[in-house]
C-alpha cells in the first residue's frame, strides 16, 4: 500500500469557532481566573451527571488528591484499584500515605473485575476506585453493592467517561464521588483541567476549602463589586482551581460533546468492521450490560508480533499511537514499596504487553480509519 505523507496523530482536540469565540470573549471580559464561568461549567456537570455538586479543578489528578484527603484517607489505609490505570491515581494514593491494593481486570474490556474485589479487602480498606476504561463503564451495580456491604466509599475514575452511561445513568451519577479529566486527548478539553462530582453537602465545603488555599470565598466573590477581600484560613489548602478561560473552552466543548462522541462511535464502528477477524489482533471487548460507550480510546491487543516492533512499523506508515496504560504494579517505586501486597494479576499481565491505542478523535476522516486498518493488516502479515 502507498504510505501517506502527512502524519496521522494518535489524538487531536476538536476546537472550532464556538470554542475560540468563547475564550476570546472571556479574555475581553477582564476576568480570566476562577469566576462565573467556572460556576456555569460546574452547573452543567451537575445537570449532565445528576450530582448535587461539582467542583472544577486544575486537573483530574488534583481531583483524586482532594477526594482522598476530603475522605480522610491516609497513613495505614488501603485503596482498591485496578493496576490497569494511569499512574497519577497510584501516585496520589501513595502520597497521602495510603497503599494501593491492585485488583485484576476483565481481559476483554480492561475494566475492573467485580468477581475478585472482595477477596482483596482487609480491615484497612477504605475505598474502591473503579476506572471507566476507554469510555466503557465499569459494572457499577456490583461494585456499589460490595461497597455498601463493607461500608466503603466508591470514587469513580471517570477520566475517560464524559458521555459514558451505565444502565441509563451518566458516570458520576451514582451518589458517590467521580473524577473527570479535560486533558487535550479527552472527549472534551479545557487545555488541562478536571472536575469532581458528588452529592455530599458536608464534603462540598471541605473540597472547596482544599481547592484554593483554604480560603472560603472564590476570588471573584472577594474582588467583585461589593466584595470583601478579607479572608481567614482554618484549613490549609492547595492551588488546584480551574480558570474562567479554561471553563469558557469547556462550556463550548460540552455543548458539542454529543456530536463529538457520536463521531467517535462512528469511527470505532469503522475500526471494528475494518479489522474484524484480522489474524494476530484482538479488538476491544464490549460490556454485556446496558451502556453507552463514549469511545475515548480504541485499544487493540497485538498478538502475533512484538508490540515495540509493531509500533515502529506504525511510525513508518506515518501513524501515531498510544499506550494506555503501562501496568501500575510494574512501576519501579511500587515494586519496591515495603508491605505492598504482591498481586496476582493474570489478566492484567496478559493484557499489559499487548495493548495499543490506535488513532481516534472526532476530526478523523473515514479514509483515515481505512488507512490505519490497511496498514495494521499489512504489518501483521509481513512484520
Amino acid at each position: 500500500m502507498r504510505i501517506r505523507k502527512k502524519f496521522l496523530p494518535f489524538s487531536r482536540p476538536s476546537i472550532g469557532k464556538s470554542e475560540i469565540s468563547a475564550v476570546v470573549k472571556c479574555l475581553k471580559s477582564g476576568w480570566i481566573t476562577t469566576g462565573p464561568l467556572c460556576k456555569a461549567f460546574e452547573d452543567e456537570f451537575c445537570r449532565l451527571t445528576g450530582s448535587s455538586h461539582a467542583v472544577s479543578l486544575s486537573s483530574a489528578t488534583a481531583g483524586m488528591h482532594l477526594a482522598l484527603l476530603a475522605l480522610g484517607i491516609g497513613k495505614g489505609d488501603e485503596v482498591i484499584t485496578p493496576s490497569m490505570t494511569f499512574a497519577s491515581t497510584l501516585n496520589v494514593i501513595t502520597l497521602v500515605g495510603a497503599r494501593p491494593v491492585f485488583v485484576d481486570v476483565d481481559y476483554n474490556t480492561l475494566n475492573i473485575n467485580p468477581d475478585v474485589i472482595e477477596e482483596r479487602m482487609t480491615k484497612k480498606t477504605k475505598a474502591i476506585i473503579p476506572v471507566h476504561f476507554a469510555g466503557a463503564p465499569a459494572d457499577m451495580d456490583r461494585i456499589r453493592l460490595l461497597a455498601k456491604k463493607h461500608q466503603l466509599t466508591v470514587i469513580e475514575d471517570a477520566a475517560h467517561a464524559v458521555g459514558t452511561y451505565y444502565k441509563g445513568k451518566h458516570a458520576g451519577g451514582f451518589g458517590g464521588m467521580a473524577i473527570f479529566s479535560f486533558h487535550p486527548i479527552k472527549n472534551i478539553t479545557t487545555g488541562e483541567g478536571g472536575m469532581i462530582t458528588h452529592s455530599d453537602n458536608r464534603m462540598e465545603s471541605r473540597l472547596r476549602l482544599l481547592r484554593f488555599h483554604g480560603i472560603e470565598r472564590d476570588a471573584w466573590k472577594r474582588y467583585g463589586k461589593g466584595g470583601n477581600p478579607e479572608y481567614d484560613i482554618q484549613v490549609p489548602g492547595f492551588k488546584y482551581n480551574l480558570t474562567d478561560m479554561q471553563a469558557a473552552l469547556g462550556l463550548a466543548q460540552l455543548s458539542r460533546v454529543d456530536a463529538m462522541n457520536r463521531r467517535r462511535g462512528e469511527l470505532a464502528a469503522l475500526y471494528m468492521q475494518g479489522l474484524e477477524e484480522t489474524t494476530g489482533l484482538e479488538l476491544p471487548g464490549i460490556p454485556d450490560y446496558p451502556h453507552v460507550h463514549s469511545w475515548h480510546l480504541f485499544i487493540v491487543k497485538v498478538l502475533s508480533m512484538d508490540r515495540e516492533a509493531f509500533m515502529k512499523r506504525l511510525s513508518e506508515y506515518n501513524i501515531g499511537y498510544g499506550l494506555h496504560f503501562p501496568a501500575g504494579h510494574r512501576l519501579t517505586y511500587l515494586r519496591k514499596m515495603r508491605g505492598l501486597m504482591k498481586p496476582t494479576l493474570k489478566e492484567t499481565d496478559r493484557s499489559a504487553d499487548r495493548i495499543l491505542s490506535l488513532p481516534l478523535y472526532p476530526g478523523m476522516k473515514n479514509n483515515d480509519v481505512h488507512y490505519v486498518c490497511d496498514a495494521v493488516k499489512e504489518i501483521l502479515r509481513h512484520g
